[in-house]
């Protein structure tokens, strides 16, 4: 690997869950930089705004100095090619996951030919964690101190009560 490469990992983090970590510690043994790049979420309805998950995203990674947190809107491929990555990093959990990714892998090969697609699989213990099943568990009540980090489960369990969900 040359010096300085550069992987981007990109998701909303909505929240960041102890497999997100997971997958950005392992990047960061791998890479001479990563950046999280916090998606605004056009797409989906975020319970957290981007600057709370930025916040969030910050804090769980400011450990690690080969680690920086940014945030994007619009095309992957701009903010990836702006940065002059050279990897995306996509965390799989199972296969439904890797069907989609293997897809999105295919169109961002072909929308970023220099680019490549590094699939990292997070510790066995959190290969059932995602960030929609925490909110759904903490929107019902339920405990979640399990997958996320306690800063996490207190902005979590915050938010619900503001929401009046508790």
């Amino acid at each position: 690997m040359s010096s300085n490469v550069i992987a981007v990992y990109p998701g909303t983090f909505d929240p960041m869950t102890l497999g997100h970590i997971d997958v950005v510690e392992r990047a960061s043994q791998l890479f001479d930089r990563v950046i999280v790049a916090v998606a605004a979420g056009h797409h989906k309805k975020t319970l957290f705004s981007l600057h709370e998950r930025m916040d969030m995203v910050t804090e769980l990674v400011k450990s690690n100095p080969k680690v920086t947190v940014e945030s994007f809107s619009g095309l992957m491929r701009d903010f990836v090619v702006a940065r002059g990555a050279k990897a995306m990093i996509r965390g799989v959990r199972a296969v439904t996951d890797f069907d989609y990714e293997f897809q999105l892998a295919g169109m961002n090969r072909s929308l970023m030919p220099d680019v490549e697609t590094v699939f990292l699989t997070p510790s066995d213990k959190y290969q059932f964690i995602s960030s929609t099943f925490v909110r759904e568990i903490a929107m019902l009540g339920g405990e979640v101190d399990k997958f996320v980090d306690p800063m996490v489960q207190q902005r979590l369990m915050e938010k619900v009560k503001s929401l009046g969900r508790e």
